[in-house]
């Protein structure tokens, strides 16, 4: 429709209107001159690209909806359900509600999650839910898919001998919004942190914690699928750099701990 790209570049930076074109769909004719297109691109798109990030809670989901579409928080958090909103890069139409939004990500979460994925996790001795509880953890608690995989086991490990699962992102579910870092998730924590009384602490309750703790992806689902609790490690420790160190007691952990700042 833009028969020349660097005429259309020129019109948009003589009027200064560069800056002010919307990204998503639109509805256009081959029949639009270069103005009528421009004047199309200024408005709001009929559909918008939206990107829901792996590990997120319902309320970060909830605030990037906002930010895209306009969808009230309050409104969507009504509707979508903690580790059953699929994150992925979804095409949304700007008047979409928020109902409709958070029916399509459980909707998404239902097609990849597949009846092979479950039964997978309930030979891990995991019902069906659990197996989502625990995608979740590992989805927050490792950066690749090996590391994913690894963790996975360790905490199933961990499940099957009634060890606590000590996992971190557990505890910055239960402490919530931190102000100060603008985030959902405690950068550092501290030893006081690790005494809150909340059955999502999996460092003070043993087993896993009562519902998901955000939203895996299909990689951490698989990688609990495809858990192997005969891991001959028990703790997983990643350093700086995102390198992930294994370890089969706790001083070889420790020790891993202090080489690998």
């Amino acid at each position: 429709m833009i028969r020349s790209p660097s005429a259309f570049s020129l019109y948009t930076r003589f009027k200064g209107l560069s800056s002010k074109l919307s990204a998503g769909t639109f509805n256009l004719s081959p029949a639009m001159s270069v103005p009528e297109i421009i004047e199309v691109l200024l408005n709001k798109p009929a559909e918008v690209w939206v990107t829901l990030i792996e590990g997120w809670r319902v309320e970060e989901m909830a605030a990037k909806l906002n930010k895209e579409l306009g969808i009230s928080e309050s409104e969507f958090l009504k509707y979508a359900k903690e580790g059953y909103s699929f994150p992925d890069t979804y095409l949304f139409a700007h008047d979409a509600t928020a109902e409709q939004i958070a029916n399509r990500l459980n909707d998404t979460f239902a097609e990849r999650f597949s009846d092979e994925l479950k039964n997978k996790m309930k030979a891990q001795g995991l019902r069906v839910d659990e197996g989502v509880i625990l995608a979740s953890i590992v989805e927050r608690e490792a950066r690749s898919d090996k590391a994913r995989t690894e963790v996975a086991s360790i905490l199933l490990k961990r499940l099957k001998i009634g060890m606590g699962l000590n996992a971190d992102a557990t505890l910055q579910y239960a402490l919530g919004y931190q102000a100060d870092e603008k985030s959902w998730w405690k950068r550092h924590l501290s030893n006081e942190d690790k005494k809150i009384d909340s059955p999502y602490n999996t460092y003070s309750y043993r087993g896993l914690p009562p519902a998901p703790i955000a939203n895996p992806g299909l990689s951490s689902l698989q990688a609990v699928a495809n858990a192997d609790p005969s891991t001959p490690y028990l703790y997983y420790y990643h350093d700086s750099k995102g390198n992930s160190h294994y370890a089969k007691t706790l001083d070889e952990h420790n020790q891993n701990v202090a080489n690998y700042p």
